[in-house]
């Protein structure tokens, strides 16, 4: 069974403090729930039509466990913590 990732890029950043609470609550749910982060900062180059943001990447052990993640009332919690305090773009992709 491949594993999955998330992948998030976020655009703007709107408000630290959201930010700071979603990271608390959000820490602790995606590792519980199995999640491996990979990745965790700014682009240090983007080419083609890319662009130099933060950009998040968790590993899974396979899709059902990346999006019961992102399903799970501890995850949820996290991104009603966050509200509008980014804009951002989430995909969660199947290894190959």
């Amino acid at each position: 069974m491949p594993k999955a990732y998330w992948i998030s890029a976020y655009h703007a950043v709107h408000d630290e403090n959201k930010l700071a609470a979603y990271a608390k609550l959000a820490l602790p749910a995606v590792t519980e729930a199995g999640g491996k982060f990979i990745a965790r900062n700014m682009a240090a180059k983007a080419y083609e039509a890319g662009v130099l943001q933060r950009t998040v990447i968790v590993e899974f052990e396979s899709l059902e466990k990346a999006i019961a993640c992102h399903d799970s009332p501890a995850y949820q919690a996290a991104l009603e913590a966050l509200g509008d305090g980014v804009t951002r773009d989430l995909r969660v992709v199947e290894g190959v």
